[in-house]
């Protein structure tokens, strides 16, 4: 019987990679429940899961694709892809009610435009606190805090060194991690508890997977909303990044 499982395993990919994703995930709830009382989100612990695997395949294969680089888990270099995480997020989006997106008006739009400033600003300070010295570098750390795939796609666009770029991912997951964990303790404190409080908050925050976790562990009605918007502050750190904000730092530095 197990040859016969493994055989079904190797031959189909993809299957293991959803059998993988969704032990961990039991497992990461099974821990929030027992240990945290469901103070740690699950989606927290099964991110810091995923982190210790990857780490631990990478260490194994002396691969830099995680456990994707183990041919019995290949499938999760494509279940992880940009291709199925953009196709979630477009599925999110589908339950978000309109008026309310019209409700949030301009201080969505506010919301957006800060969000990406404030958290670039910080980012940069750090790396210039850290003896970068260069534009390029400090652009591509500072687009990292923004999120962790605004800071690659600056990177790439500016030259930066693969170094740079490393520490520019390392700050975007960071934020992420610390978003999904600090959201429903904070909720009650900042009256995230609407739409339209949920769509300001996914602008200001921006990083789409911590969003939608810490949304989902205070409420999950509030996703979509966090998620939308946090999609489209995505989308305006990539465009301001490499050009607008790149042109500042230059001409401060």
């Amino acid at each position: 019987m197990l040859q016969s499982l493994y055989d079904l395993v190797d031959k189909y990919h993809l299957v293991a990679a959803f059998a993988v994703i969704g032990l961990t995930m039991y497992f990461a709830y099974w821990i929030s429940e027992r240990f945290t009382r469901g103070k740690l989100h699950g989606s927290a612990i099964a991110i810091m899961l995923g982190l210790a695997l990857a780490y631990a395949g990478g260490k194994i294969t002396g691969g830099a694709d995680g456990l994707a680089d183990i041919t019995l888990f290949s499938g999760l270099g494509l279940m992880g892809g940009g291709m199925l995480r953009d196709l979630a997020i477009i599925a999110t989006a589908y339950g978000v009610r309109f008026d309310e997106v019209r409700e949030a008006g301009v201080r969505g739009v506010i919301a957006l435009f800060a969000g990406v400033v404030v958290s670039f600003v910080a980012g940069g300070l750090v790396a210039v606190g850290f003896g970068y010295t260069d534009p390029v570098a400090i652009t591509t750390i500072g687009a990292g805090a923004v999120t962790y795939i605004v800071g690659p796609v600056t990177g790439a666009t500016l030259g930066a060194s693969s170094e740079v770029i490393a520490l520019s991912i390392a700050a975007g997951l960071v934020k992420s991690i610390l978003t999904m964990i600090t959201t429903p303790m904070a909720a009650h404190w900042i009256g995230l508890d609407n739409p339209r409080s949920a769509m300001i908050f996914g602008g200001m925050i921006g990083t789409t997977s911590g969003v939608a976790a810490g949304l989902a562990a205070t409420d999950a009605r509030l996703v979509p909303y966090g998620a939308m918007t946090a999609t489209f502050y995505t989308g305006l750190g990539i465009l301001l990044a490499p050009t607008v904000l790149f042109l500042v730092v230059r001409g401060l530095v």
